[in-house]
């Protein structure tokens, strides 16, 4: 499905910032260079509302040049596939795949598919194909299992450097989130000269719940979406940061962590049955690390420990932003068994903002 220039706005779009850092150009995750981003969006008859979304790193073969990558899990429930052999390995080898819950074998199968057909990878025999999801069934027949491998690899194929589009397409295509329609979303943000500029993106596809909070005001009583159970906030939340700094595994993982501080600060609580995933990537070139070692020992800069805290910020602010882009991007949407998921109230909001 093609995705038209879209009519929304997004948060900053309306005047309203977060945090203190500058959004990068595009203020997404394509911001870092290299990385391109694909959607198939599956929006058929009256119970088929799901897709995929497919992030790239890099553009050249992922398995032959593997990018450092480190995996946190906020809250477990959830169905995330290859965690294992990253937080073994600290590394990524395939590009990433968001798609629904039953979905993540179809996008396993294709992503060893995309893998062993590219050139140079004729003798390959393992691939560590990375997998997240959430769970779409509100709105999609999710049982169909709808998502079909070609569908995988038109999402690769449609990868492209430039804007992203967002709301219902892609992964996030039946996601809800705070009671309203939710997606994917993206932000970016990038550190100041002094921090060599780098360069922190974020994607998130959101599908969980808690109470609804911008900027620190309290919308979700304002606008009666407080949970009545809290069984109402399950759901999940995937989140996806790159960034073109040099960072190993180990400080990519505690740059995965704050993206939960992101989530925190839209109200989401990581409730016992979301599965609250951060899937955390270094796109530097300089640390890739080739699938035929060129030696014993492999000598990498990496950022120091002491210059991390203005990437985590970074981090943080671009996941919370991210979240709202999915929330105002995303439109009203009908599905499964007549289900109906209405958009966030944008000019309600940007009311409750001004008192």
């Amino acid at each position: 499905m093609i995705h038209p220039l879209q009519s929304q706005q997004r948060l900053r779009d309306h005047g309203i910032e977060l945090g203190v850092l500058r959004p990068g150009k595009l203020n997404a995750i394509t911001d870092v260079p290299g990385v391109a981003v694909g959607h198939t969006t599956l929006i058929e008859g009256d119970a088929i509302r799901t897709g995929v979304t497919a992030i790239l790193p890099h553009g050249g073969n992922l398995f032959q040049q593997k990018v450092p990558a480190a995996i946190y899990i906020g809250n477990g429930f959830g169905k995330l596939a290859g965690y294992s052999q990253v937080e073994e390995l600290g590394n990524i080898e395939t590009p990433i795949v968001l798609t629904n819950t039953l979905s993540v074998p179809t996008a396993m199968d294709a992503l060893i598919s995309y893998t062993l057909e590219q050139a140079g990878n004729e003798e390959v025999r393992s691939v560590n194909a990375v997998v997240g999801e959430t769970n779409d069934g509100y709105l999609n027949d999710i049982r169909g299992r709808h998502v079909q491998p070609a569908h995988v690899l038109e999402a690769i194929r449609n990868a492209t450097s430039g804007p992203v589009p967002e709301g219902n397409v892609g992964a996030g295509t039946g996601t809800m989130a705070f009671g309203y329609k939710g997606g994917i979303g993206t932000a970016s943000r990038v550190l100041p000269g002094a921090y060599n500029g780098y360069t922190v993106g974020v994607l998130v596809q959101s599908n969980f719940g808690g109470v609804l909070t911008l900027n620190g005001k309290n919308l979700g009583k304002a606008l009666g979406k407080v949970p009545v159970r809290y069984s109402d906030t399950d759901g999940s939340c995937m989140m996806v940061v790159l960034t073109d700094a040099p960072l190993d595994a180990r400080n990519l993982k505690r740059l995965a962590k704050r993206c939960m501080l992101g989530l925190a600060r839209t109200g989401g609580i990581a409730s016992n049955g979301s599965g609250d995933y951060v899937i955390a990537v270094s796109t530097a070139a300089s640390n890739r690390i080739p699938y035929t070692p060129e030696g014993m020992v492999v000598e990498v800069a990496t950022v120091s420990n002491d210059f991390m805290s203005p990437l985590f910020l970074a981090a943080i602010e671009a996941t919370e932003e991210a979240i709202w882009n999915s929330l105002f991007m995303a439109e009203t949407l009908e599905g499964r068994d007549g289900h109906r998921a209405e958009a966030l109230p944008v000019e309600k909001v940007l009311e409750l903002l001004q008192n």
